[in-house]
């Protein structure tokens, strides 16, 4: 038996299923004009919604039998009145007044849709960016089910990660595992070319296809939502772990991957593991409730608190084994490549498609992180599309001023210079003339967001942050002004990080090379302020959001002086980003209940 599967790299329309739904039907258009219709069309998980609907959900469940009438009628429209096809989608389902992470596998083309199999995300993502378990309930099994063609199962994206999952759907029988997945990109270090993420994908599908000897397709949500990317990358293996097909990075895209089934048998013969863990499995079991060796063989295991640090004793010890690595700059190294066009699809996306905005406004400083910004803006919009704003204040360097125009020239962006000092000092001379430099400071950085702000209002042009990932954990930077903007393609960045990307995209040495400053005093630096290097500051910032502890660090090399700086500017600037604290006094308290994301 050849079966014929076809996977849809998907971009829902965010939080409308409507239109979701209509775009849905032009690609079963497409499969009909075509002239042949696959035997199995997948579509990703939550393809219906998007993903990070957060309290919305509620809102968009739909009851299986619901959405498959939709679809019926749909495919009716596109033309597929009497021509069979298979569905598989993923999408928020209400089931026994509860919600779930469901998909849904259908028969279409005969008058009254026919709804195979539902299944339930069982385990659901609760950790980082994933708050599945706040909105949604867990499924509770892993079932295979027969269709016109032969045996499936379908999991949902993590239910992969847990090798139990396709195991049982094996030990069901199936022959394929249909995984609709939304998994949003991380990870960009230089290696493969693509996020890293996706090549943990790789080897779960094909590990599942190899020891089990079935067919695995995974479907992959593209598109942005609230600046996480899903990068497509969907996979079609073989029973042998044979890659069968495979979609671009990014893009929306179908790719089809024909499977004998007959394969299967000569799969499960050369290397019959599913046999042999059908045999041993019943005595595994069992095992679990032996008592422990009466010989002594069980080893014993230390107490975890004797184990734990003792974060009082910062110095004194050499490096443990492990550490030995600690301090090397490649632990943050990036692909620059790869980066660039993540952020450059990152800000199209974002502007183009989810606000509107062909035009951006971006405030140059004449340093690396503004150049940067605006270069990838230049990138996104083209460079007639974007405007560099200049801002001096009457003590700001003239070689700022000079760096920023460079930077214009070499882009091709146009620019307007704003001197802000009569506004500035309009408040300050005249209201509060023994004010620190601090408060100047401030007081500078957020005339300047009223400009940019006025300007993009001018223009009908967003303004664009260019705060990076480091200024933002240390809190350098002023509150409510450079955080402003509502778009940030830098913010995941350490400055570091920054300075490499800049220099892969080619821009003027000059603004690249120099020490980073904020212009505020004359010969000041950023790393003169903060009293660490921003090299060492942005590798003991990714220990520190890895879990490590200052103890740790300092016991793997690092300056002591220097992890207590870094240490407390963390620790003592979440407010900075952080929306303002509000008193809770309902069960309705804005972003503390009702949760709904930026895209929503």
């Amino acid at each position: 038996m050849h079966v014929e599967i076809t996977v849809t790299q998907f971009r829902p329309v965010k939080g409308n299923p409507a239109a979701s739904l209509d775009r849905i039907e032009e690609s079963f258009a497409r499969f009909l004009e075509a002239g042949s219709t696959p035997d199995v069309v997948m579509y990703p998980e939550t393809a219906l919604t998007g993903y990070f609907l957060e309290g919305g959900v509620r809102e968009h469940a739909v009851p299986a039998m619901t959405l498959a009438t939709s679809l019926a009628e749909r495919y009716a429209k596109a033309g597929g009145d009497g021509r069979p096809l298979d569905v598989v989608l993923g999408f928020y389902e209400v089931w026994g007044h509860r919600l779930y992470n469901s998909a849904m596998y259908v028969e279409l083309g005969a008058r009254e849709p026919r709804i195979v199999h539902v299944h339930r995300k069982v385990f659901l993502p609760t950790y980082g960016v994933f708050q599945e378990e706040r909105f949604v309930e867990a499924g509770h099994s892993v079932r295979a089910f027969d269709t016109r063609w032969g045996r499936a199962a379908m999991l949902i994206c993590e239910d992969l990660f847990h090798s139990i999952s396709s195991t049982l759907a094996a030990l069901d029988g199936a022959q394929i595992l249909l995984v609709p997945s939304a998994s949003p990109a991380r990870g960009a270090a230089p290696g493969e070319g693509v996020p890293a993420n996706l090549g943990r994908w790789r080897r779960l599908a094909q590990g599942a296809a190899e020891e089990h000897g079935v067919g695995v397709a995974v479907a992959q949500l593209t598109g942005f939502e609230g600046g996480k990317g899903f990068a497509g990358g969907s996979l079609v293996f073989g029973p042998r772990g044979q890659l069968l097909a495979e979609g671009p990075l990014w893009d929306e895209a179908v790719v089809t991957a024909g499977l004998d089934l007959e394969e299967l048998t000569a799969a499960r013969t050369d290397q019959p593991l599913l046999a042999d863990l059908e045999r041993a499995l019943p005595r595994l079991l069992q095992s679990r409730h032996l008592p422990p060796d009466e010989g002594g063989f069980a080893p014993d295991r230390p107490e975890a608190a004797a184990a734990s640090e003792d974060e009082g004793e910062w110095a004194g010890r050499p490096p443990r084994a492990g550490m030995s690595g600690a301090m090397d700059s490649s632990l943050i190294a990036i692909d620059p490549a790869l980066v660039a066009d993540w952020l450059v699809r990152f800000l199209r996306d974002e502007m183009l498609e989810r606000r509107g905005f062909e035009r951006a406004v971006v405030g140059l400083s004449g340093g690396v992180d503004s150049a940067l910004t605006a270069a990838l803006c230049a990138r996104a919009l083209g460079p007639e599309n974007v405007t560099g704003i200049l801002l001096p204040y009457r003590t700001s360097s003239p070689e700022s001023a000079q760096h920023a125009m460079l930077v214009a020239d070499s882009l091709g962006i146009a620019t307007r210079t704003v001197d802000i000092s009569d506004a500035v000092d309009g408040y300050l001379e005249t209201e509060e003339p023994d004010a620190d430099p601090t408060r100047r400071g401030n007081v500078m950085a957020r005339m300047r967001m009223i400009v940019l702000f006025d300007q993009s209002a001018k223009l009908r042009a967003l303004p664009i942050g260019t705060g990076n990932k480091s200024e933002r954990l240390l809190g350098y930077f002023t509150w409510h002004a450079d955080d402003s903007p509502p778009i940030n393609p830098l913010g995941d960045l350490y400055k570091t990080q920054v300075w490499a990307l800049a220099g892969h995209l080619g821009l003027p040495s000059e603004v690249v090379d120099k020490p980073a400053t904020a212009d505020l005093i004359h010969g000041q630096t950023d790393e003169d302020d903060l009293g660490v290097s921003y090299p060492e500051a942005d590798l003991i910032l990714h220990h520190l959001l890895n879990g490590r502890s200052p103890a740790w660090l300092v016991e793997a090399g690092f300056d002591r002086a220097k992890v207590d700086i870094v240490f407390r500017r963390l620790e003592g600037t979440h407010w900075k980003r952080n929306l303002p604290t509000v008193a809770m006094l309902s069960g309705t308290t804005i972003g503390e209940w009702y949760l709904r994301p930026v895209d929503y």
